[in-house]
């Protein structure tokens, strides 16, 4: 009989540790509902000691999401507790997440502790929170440069305490899968106790190694493994969701496990994950890439065309992907793009619908054919990623350029209601729109990041601009699409310049060093 292996998703904790990811109330919000709709068991919402920002959004999580549990994470520390408690105590399964460092080298350097009182601060802090609830989960950061016999006595004494999960993570990617099994299967064996707990493992990729060292573990005796969506996370990132999930899945000669997990929902919270995040999803990554289906081989597209299993271990539709690439043009009517937005995972309001079916009109008469790629990317641009009023809105821009012309830019915007129109030269079209829009804005912004990319081919494709900003402080990531690479690079400025002046009325949010953890 397949056992269940628990999907346990931190994207909204680990996740957002990511170098440059940010995400504010509204985008976690977002995200979580997705992660409700893909069916995982457990959200960990964010880490609310951290900062107000931070308990805020753990706490609108937990109100609204109802199906999976959300877990809250907090140092070994009575207040850290406190405050996870009081985020997560609303949700319908709350999960109280605490932990603290085993390994000598975190003892000497870092908490500057012997094994014995770290040993009593564990267990004070399980007490502590089994006060609240009974569902706690223990983490021993960096357990796999631990001594092993040590991390079982920390467990054994745990599980008494009141923790129903004990988590053992590779916190810097240190492990080898075949020794990362052996690891579990000597706790499973020497924690007497073990049977009143879920093992649970959360792997870090430094090593490029984390769903290896995931998967050794489940077949030693883990059955709850901690994961982020796309694999983000703190330096090389996570053990990839999606990998795990479609591994077990697709080897199920081999794996005698089994997830929840609605695999249909992969590939739309991949895609919402990577835009509000900022964190783009590399072509060749496995099974959201955008690459993982494509066939280029004159081999290969003679055998997928024969049998699709002949070069395809899993279909794209089992992950939410659709082989159609011309569905929609500009004869299509709202309720057929509805219906599509519907098959690729998208449900969208009476006025978000509205919203992209304009977008969608005007790119129809612009592009002749519309593909699934662009779809998704106008839903991502004019819905899920537009979480923030629109202070600042593009009404027109005309540049003139050329070999013998100086780059002009005239742009004209509505600014809190106001129209106003400007003009400026620069070194290039993009160059002058930027400098219009500045001098419109009076933004004191630096531009840190520009990234052009193709939704699809043709010169007709989409163009998508990824771009960041900051600001005093605050850095913001921000998307613009069009067929016009000029426009779409002017939209993502006005998107980034919405965003943070959104972020300065609501007082901004920083990460703390203490949220840099596991």
């Amino acid at each position: 009989m397949p056992e269940k292996i628990f999907i346990f998703d931190t994207t909204l904790r680990d996740g957002e540790q990511s170098p440059g990811a940010s995400l504010n109330k509204d985008e976690k919000i977002q995200i979580a509902r997705q992660l409700e709709l893909l069916n995982v068991d457990v959200i960990e919402a964010g880490f609310p000691y951290a900062s107000p920002g931070d308990f805020e959004c753990v706490q609108a999580i937990a109100h609204e999401i109802r199906g999976p549990q959300i877990a809250g994470l907090a140092r070994a520390f009575p207040k850290d507790i406190d405050a996870a408690w009081e985020a997560v105590k609303a949700a319908a399964n709350p999960r109280l997440h605490t932990f603290i460092s085993t390994s000598d080298i975190h003892l000497k350097y870092q908490m500057r502790k012997s094994r014995e009182e770290v040993l009593e601060m564990a267990v004070v802090a399980v007490k502590h929170a089994a006060r609240y609830t009974s569902n706690v989960e223990f983490s021993a950061m960096d357990a796999s440069r631990s001594d092993i016999a040590y991390v079982a006595q920390v467990f054994t004494a745990v599980i008494d305490a009141g923790a129903t999960t004990v988590n053992f993570p590779d916190t810097v990617g240190y492990a080898i899968p075949p020794e990362f099994g052996d690891k579990i299967r000597y706790l499973m064996e020497n924690v007497p106790n073990i049977h009143k707990a879920v093992i649970s493992v959360h792997c870090h990729n430094d090593l490029g190694l984390a769903v290896a060292n995931t998967l050794a573990a489940i077949l030693n005796g883990a059955r709850q493994a901690e994961v982020t969506i796309n694999g983000i996370g703190e330096r090389a990132g996570n053990t990839s969701l999606e990998e795990v999930v479609m591994s077990l899945a697709t080897r199920k000669d081999f794996f005698d496990y089994y997830t929840d997990i609605v695999t249909q929902y992969i590939y739309p919270t991949s895609r919402l994950v990577s835009k509000l995040s900022g964190m783009v999803v590399q072509p060749n990554k496995a099974v959201v890439g955008a690459n993982a289906f494509a066939h280029e081989s004159g081999i290969h597209q003679d055998g997928v065309l024969k049998e699709a299993s002949t070069f395809e271990i899993m279909t794209p539709q089992s992950i939410g992907i659709k082989k159609s690439k011309l569905p929609l043009g500009k004869l299509s009517g709202r309720h057929a793009l509805r219906e599509k937005l519907k098959e690729m995972g998208y449900v969208l309001t009476e006025e978000e619908l509205n919203q992209v079916f304009a977008r969608f009109k005007d790119l129809a008469d612009r592009k002749k054919t519309v593909f699934d790629e662009d779809l998704a990317s106008l839903v991502e641009t004019e819905v899920l990623f537009k979480s923030v009023p629109e202070y600042y809105r593009l009404l027109e821009l005309v540049v003139l350029a050329g070999t013998s012309a100086k780059p002009t830019a005239t742009v004209k915007m509505e600014i809190g209601g106001n129209i106003e129109r400007y003009s400026a030269f620069g070194d290039g079209p993009i160059d002058a729109a930027y400098k219009a829009i500045t001098h419109l804005t009076d933004s004191t912004c630096n531009l840190l990041k520009f990234a052009v990319s193709s939704i699809t081919g043709g010169t007709d494709a989409l163009g998508e601009i990824t771009i960041r900003l900051e600001d005093g402080g605050l850095t913001v990531t921000a998307q613009g699409v069009d067929p016009d690479i000029v426009t779409a690079s002017a939209r993502a400025y006005i998107n980034g310049l919405n965003r943070l002046r959104f972020m300065k009325e609501r007082g901004g949010r920083g990460k703390k060093p203490e949220e840099m953890v596991e």
